[in-house]
C-alpha cells in the first residue's frame, strides 16, 4: 500500500509542475532558435538569454579547438549573440598576458682562445700532480697536445696546414695510459670519449661500427657538435684489432677495423647518431667533422717484447762481438727501443701506424713507484682512505715499512697499479668494519706486520699516549 500511495504522490506532483509551467512563456535557443520542446531543456543566462545544451557544448568545442592551434581571438567570442554579457575577464587576462621575451642569443665566441692553451711545461706540471712517474710520456703529451689545439685555434690562418698530431701510446697494464688521458682533457675542459677497439667490428656485422667511437664524442659534449669537433678520442685495447695471423677467415675485427679507422684518423665528415650508438630509421644523424678531433690510441701491445727482442738479437749475433742471446731477456727497458717495423711485425698495418706519428712508451713500475703512487697524487688511494676515516673522526696512518710491503704484493700481480686497490681493500676491510664500533679509538696505524700476517695494526686510543697493540678483527 505504501508503495502505491508514494507513486500517486509522485504523478501528482507532475501534474502541477506542468500546470505550473503552462502558464509560463516558451523559451528558444538564442543561438539555434530551436524550442524547448525540440532542444530540451535550456541553461537560463542573464538578460533573459537561453541556450541549449547542444549549442553550448559545441561553443566549448570550437574554443578549445582554436586555443590548441593558437588561433583563439577573444573578439569574435564578445561578437556571438548573447555572450557579450558573460564575464570572461579572467579569460581574457590569460589571452593578453604579454608573452616572455625569448632570451637573447649569446654572441658566438670561438671554441678555442689561443692565449688560453696552457704551454707544455704548464701541462706537465698539472699532469705531475696526478701522474707518478712517466716523465718522457708526460713530456711528448703535453707538446703533442699544445701543438694539436694551436693548430685548431689557427685553423684559416694562412695557407700553411699543420698536419694532426695522433698519438700511439704503447704501455704495460696499469702504467698509467688511460689515467693520463682523463687527467689531460679534464686540464683542458674538452669533452673525451673512451672507446674500447675490441668491441669494434668492421660496418655489417654484430658489434660496434667504427663511426660509433664519434658517437660518444658527441654524447660526451652534450650533443654540440661544434664543441665534439675540438675534442678527444682515446681508443684503448688498440693492440686487439692487429692483423690475425695464419687465418683463412674475414678478418672483421682486425684488418678491417684499421681499414675502417684510416679516414676517420686522418679527417672525414661522419654520419653520427644522436642520442644513440647505432644507427636506425628512428634516431636522427648529425655530420661530425673529425679533422680537429685528436686521436689517442693506447695499447700493451704483450707479444712486442719478444718481436724487439728478435730484431735485437739478430742485429748482434753474428761476429766476435757478438752479443749473448739472454742479454735483453731482464732488460726493463725494452719497450723504449720499439720501432715502426716492431709495431707492423705485430700486426698494424702501414697506413694505420703512418697516421699515429706521434709514438711513445710507457715505463712498467717499479716497487718504488708503487709506493709513491699510494701516497703523492692529489687523490691518491690513501688519502681516500684517509678521508673515509676521518668523517668517524679517526686518523689513520701508514708506515714506511706497510707501503713497500703492499707495493711489493702489487708487484708481485703483475697487473700494475691496479692491484695497489685491491690489496687494500682487503687489509682494510677488518678496520673499517670494527672501527665506527667503538667511538673511543682515535687513531690507527697500519703496519709492515700487519700486511704481512705477523701482527696487527696499531689502535691508539682518545687522549692516549701510550699506544694499545690490538688486531682490529
Amino acid at each position: 500500500m505504501s508503495d502505491k500511495y508514494e507513486d500517486e504522490v509522485t504523478l501528482e506532483e507532475d501534474r502541477e509542475e506542468q500546470e505550473d509551467h503552462k502558464h509560463e512563456p516558451e523559451k528558444f535557443c538564442t543561438l539555434c532558435r530551436r524550442s524547448e520542446r525540440q532542444a530540451g531543456r535550456m541553461i537560463d543566462l542573464p538578460n533573459n538569454i537561453h541556450i541549449c545544451s547542444d549549442c553550448m557544448q559545441k561553443s566549448f568545442d570550437t574554443m578549445n579547438t582554436q586555443m590548441s592551434n593558437g588561433n583563439f581571438n577573444y573578439s569574435d567570442l564578445l561578437n556571438m549573440p548573447g555572450v557579450s554579457m558573460i564575464d570572461l575577464g579572467s579569460f581574457q587576462n590569460q589571452m593578453n598576458q604579454p608573452k616572455k621575451a625569448p632570451k637573447k642569443k649569446k654572441e658566438a665566441k670561438p671554441v678555442l682562445d689561443l692565449k688560453k692553451i696552457p704551454a707544455p711545461h704548464k701541462i706537465k706540471a698539472t699532469l705531475d700532480e696526478y701522474v707518478i712517474g712517466q716523465e718522457h710520456a708526460k713530456k711528448v703529451m703535453s707538446v703533442a697536445v699544445y701543438n694539436h689545439y694551436k693548430r685548431v685555434a689557427t685553423d684559416t690562418m694562412d695557407e700553411i696546414d699543420i698536419e694532426k698530431s695522433n698519438m700511439l701510446m704503447i704501455g704495460p697494464t696499469g702504467s698509467g695510459k688511460t689515467y693520463l688521458v682523463k687527467t689531460l682533457a679534464k686540464l683542458l675542459d674538452v669533452p673525451l670519449a673512451i672507446a674500447d677497439a675490441t668491441s669494434l667490428t668492421e660496418a655489417g656485422y654484430i658489434g660496434d661500427d667504427i663511426e660509433s667511437v664519434v658517437s660518444k664524442l658527441l654524447a660526451a659534449a652534450d650533443n654540440d657538435v661544434e664543441k665534439a669537433e675540438h675534442g678527444i678520442i682515446f681508443i684503448d685495447e688498440i693492440d686487439k684489432i692487429a692483423k690475425k695471423k695464419n687465418t683463412n677467415q674475414r678478418d672483421v675485427s682486425g684488418e678491417a677495423v684499421q681499414q675502417g679507422m684510416l679516414k676517420l684518423l686522418e679527417g672525414s665528415d661522419v654520419e653520427v647518431p644522436v642520442g644513440a650508438n647505432s644507427k636506425n630509421a628512428m634516431v636522427p644523424l648529425t655530420t661530425v667533422n673529425t679533422r680537429n678531433i685528436l686521436f689517442i690510441c693506447g695499447g700493451a701491445f704483450p707479444d712486442l717484447e719478444s718481436i724487439i727482442k728478435e730484431r735485437l738479437n739478430k742485429q748482434a749475433s753474428i761476429g766476435f762481438y757478438a752479443d749473448l742471446k739472454d742479454k735483453y731477456d731482464d732488460d726493463p727497458h725494452l719497450l723504449e727501443k720499439v720501432t715502426v717495423d716492431d709495431i707492423r711485425n705485430f700486426g698494424m698495418i702501414p697506413e694505420f701506424i703512418g697516421r699515429l706519428p706521434i709514438i711513445f712508451t710507457l715505463e712498467g713500475l717499479s716497487e718504488d713507484m708503487l709506493v709513491k703512487i699510494l701516497k703523492e697524487p692529489k687523490n691518491a688511494i690513501l688519502k681516500q682512505y684517509q678521508k673515509l676515516l676521518a668523517l668517524d673522526e679517526v686518523k689513520l696512518e701508514f708506515d714506511e715499512g706497510a707501503l713497500h710491503a703492499i707495493a711489493a704484493k702489487a708487484m708481485e700481480k703483475k697487473t700494475g697499479a691496479r692491484a695497489l686497490r685491491a690489496i687494500l681493500e682487503e687489509y682494510m676491510l677488518d678496520i673499517m668494519y670494527e672501527i665506527p664500533k667503538d667511538d673511543s679509538i682515535g687513531q690507527v696505524v697500519i703496519t709492515r706486520e700487519y700486511i704481512e700476517g705477523n701482527g696487527g695494526p696499531m689502535i691508539l686510543l682518545r687522549g692516549q699516549e701510550v699506544p694499545l697493540l690490538e688486531t682490529a678483527q
